[in-house]
């Protein structure tokens, strides 16, 4: 609980992830981060996201959630980028730097690559996040 809020590069993380961090690799005496919840199911700060859109057949763009807590710190995560259909369901895990006890709010973001004027129609039908052992 006193390694929060990470710096803007982010924690480093131990395991799957600590390759994400190149160059905190190469520090002496680095130190890493393992987000585990107080209780069990340990993992609660992995999630996983399933996104369907709704209103266009077919764009191109990202699509981020962002997540707020009670102290005011936010993080943003990418869950899909390129090409955005609304025949698929766009699924990611993230493991989170915003303590799910302490979530207060998260924010679905799509940013257009491309300006399309089918694009202010473009939403989600279905956001979904799960939590917990398997993520």
């Amino acid at each position: 609980g006193i390694c929060f809020p990470c710096p803007q590069g982010g924690c480093p993380m131990m395991g799957h992830y600590a390759d994400r961090f190149p160059e905190k690799l190469k520090r002496v005496d680095q130190k890493y981060f393992l987000n585990t919840a107080a209780d069990e199911p340990f993992a609660t700060w992995r999630q996983k996201v399933f996104v369907k859109l709704s209103g266009v057949k077919k764009t191109r763009g990202d699509i981020n959630l962002v997540y707020y807590d009670t102290q005011g710190n936010s993080k943003e995560y990418e869950v899909a980028r390129g090409d955005l259909t609304q025949d698929d369901v766009y699924t990611e895990y993230l493991d989170v730097e915003i303590n799910p006890k302490n979530t207060t709010k998260i924010e679905f973001r799509w940013n257009k690559a491309v300006f399309s004027l089918l694009w202010a129609r473009l939403g989600a039908e279905r956001v979904n996040i799960v939590h917990g052992a398997d993520g």
